[in-house]
């Protein structure tokens, strides 16, 4: 399974609930996507999201079904850790 970052813009504020977040995961396993963990921007505008999942075409169209913006869709392969050192994911 490849890992992505995906960088959502909102034009409001975002505010994810249990309920919000139990939605999502449940789209996400349909599409065979499934979310790490978010960021969220200081102004509660910006999430910078860690997904696995087969392509990012899978995670498309998760989230065109869940409502959500995905504007920037990244694979990702390897981590930079403070020392210089490279880790595969």
């Amino acid at each position: 399974m490849a890992v992505f970052m995906i960088e959502r813009r909102y034009a409001d504020q975002l505010e994810v609930t249990a309920e919000v977040a139990d939605g999502i995961n449940r789209i996400n396993e349909s599409e065979g996507v499934r979310w790490l963990y978010s960021f969220l921007s200081a102004d509660k505008r910006k999430t910078y999201c860690l997904y696995e999942a087969a392509s990012a075409d899978a995670i498309r169209r998760a989230a065109e079904r869940a409502g959500l913006p995905a504007d920037v869709i990244v694979e990702v392969t390897d981590t930079i850790q403070a020392d210089g050192a490279a880790v595969p994911l």
